[in-house]
């Protein structure tokens, strides 16, 4: 049978490749493909521009905090050339400034400060996608008498950070119970991690906090102190009629059995919870965003293994991101991956 031609070219390279000098020759010029390759690739551009990008998250040792630092490690690898860079903040009205004044070019703000916030600049914010719910949580200790949040007058009482989510919902919440959150309480403005510190060393009767399940600074709490979580069910309704923007945000929920093993009761316990979004401005790079929406999604997993509350983010849900619409480059994304 006559050879074939890639018999003999199999052949002479194999001849050619005993001579020291044709060894030579054959290394320079796979190494020269090989660089060549690279160069190639490296010369490419990603499609969306390259750098740092500030992303405003929360106060320590809350959620937003965690889901930042697990998004940011995932970008590092997902989206070559971006470094995200976080910035803790008071929360969501703190975000949302940030955001539109171009401090932060991404930022997590619960639904109902988006909806209430009136400053210039709000047609501008644009959102990537609905990430998971904030559960609504008033936290005292065990041995308390408070069984529902009326029985707070009088009381100190963490009511969340100034420019936060969890100020504004809990100046609804009081004002739901018939309480005047500037008189009948003693309102003490701290973050989640500030609040427990307080809580735990007897200078903090109770505190409010939003969040999503479980939260790691409650977590923490519960390992130190006996804890409990009051129900704020019965509010949810009265919640609804609420003065302001975003009221319909709100819905009722539960937390489930166990989301504090350490902290009473035992059983589950009724609450309200409320949507959060990642935002952005109209005027960020649509490829950027649409990198972004893609990592948010494909880290699902990865960071829901952490960040409990991060396994709720869907493609199903993701989209629904009232009251801001999405930006262009997020829609691309969905529209990307549409079946």
């Amino acid at each position: 049978m006559a050879p074939t031609t890639a018999s003999r070219l199999g052949a002479a390279v194999r001849t050619a490749a005993r001579s020291p000098l044709w060894r030579a020759v054959l290394v320079a010029v796979l190494l020269v493909a090989g660089l060549g390759g690279w160069w190639l690739s490296a010369g490419r551009s990603p499609g969306y521009p390259r750098g740092e990008v500030r992303f405003a998250t929360g106060v320590q040792r809350g959620v937003y905090d965690r889901y930042g630092q697990l998004l940011q490690a995932h970008v590092s690898g997902a989206m070559p050339g971006v470094r995200l860079a976080l910035d803790n903040s008071e929360g969501s009205i703190d975000n949302l400034t940030r955001v539109i004044t171009g401090q932060d070019t991404f930022a997590i703000a619960t639904a109902d400060a988006v909806a209430d916030y009136q400053s210039p600049g709000k047609d501008r914010l644009r959102a990537i996608a609905r990430l998971y719910d904030d559960y609504l949580q008033l936290v005292v200790p065990a041995s308390s008498p408070v069984r529902r949040t009326a029985d707070l007058k009088g009381l100190r009482v963490g009511v969340g950070l100034p420019q936060s989510g969890v100020n504004l919902v809990t100046k609804r919440l009081l004002a739901a119970a018939g309480l005047d959150p500037d008189r009948d309480i003693v309102p003490v403005s701290a973050g989640v991690g500030d609040a427990a510190d307080q809580l735990r060393e007897g200078r903090l009767d109770a505190f409010f906090w939003s969040g999503g399940l479980p939260t790691s600074a409650l977590t923490d709490l519960s390992e130190h102190m006996k804890i409990r979580v009051v129900p704020l069910g019965d509010l949810s309704e009265a919640l609804h009629k609420a003065e302001g923007g975003g009221t319909d945000a709100y819905r009722a929920a539960t937390m489930p059995k166990g989301t504090y093993p350490n902290a009473e009761p035992k059983d589950a316990v009724a609450t309200v919870a409320v949507p959060n979004l990642l935002i952005t401005r109209d005027d960020v790079d649509p490829a950027l965003v649409e990198g972004m929406t893609r990592a948010v999604i494909d880290s699902r997993d990865q960071i829901g293994a952490q960040v409990h509350a991060a396994q709720l983010v869907d493609l199903r849900t993701a989209v629904y991101t009232d009251p801001l619409p999405l930006h262009t480059g997020a829609a691309r994304y969905y529209r990307s991956v549409k079946p």
